[in-house]
């Protein structure tokens, strides 16, 4: 069998997540219209969606994970299904691991539609790793340069036991 590059970077985000005492199960997540490629259930309770990005984007070293509004349907099914819902952004460069909410993704995608004034047909959530300390996830306003949206810390350690909590 053929292995695809997401099968090599969504591979280190669970065995992170089964390496973790409280683990006890991984299943692939199915909407009812088919098994997906990058969400998972953990422990049968809490939904997972992975996002990766290679490398990171002049000029500001950023990682940029784009979601289609598919994937975001995919996202809020996960939600539906579970207890928890996060994503988890793999920054490959680095070699980090990156976790926000889904509530946090919809606050970041609410902010951006308010300074847009409408809805878009996708998002990009963009990741920076500063040397030791903790990344950082945001919007960029729209049509403006240089100005982001509300800014999440997110913690080098946090992943996996965030999925635990």
């Amino acid at each position: 069998m053929k292995i695809y590059d997401d099968h090599l970077y969504h591979g280190a985000v669970l065995t992170q997540v089964a390496e973790h005492p409280q683990f006890t199960a991984i299943n692939a997540f199915d909407s009812g219209q088919g098994i997906s490629r990058s969400a998972f259930l953990i422990n049968h309770d809490v939904g997972v969606f992975l996002k990766y990005a290679t490398k990171t984007k002049a000029p500001y070293s950023e990682y940029q994970f784009t979601f289609t509004s598919s994937q975001l349907k995919e996202i809020k099914a996960i939600q539906s299904k579970s207890k928890l819902a996060y994503v988890a952004l793999v920054c490959v460069k680095d070699r980090q691991i990156g976790c926000i909410s889904w509530d946090d993704l919809q606050a970041m995608i609410s902010e951006r539609k308010a300074h847009k004034g409408s809805k878009e047909s996708s998002y990009t959530v963009l990741v920076v790793c500063p040397k030791g300390k903790k990344l950082r996830a945001y919007m960029n306003a729209p049509g403006v340069r240089k100005m982001k949206l509300t800014e999440k810390l997110l913690s080098r350690s946090a992943f996996p036991g965030v999925l635990f909590e």
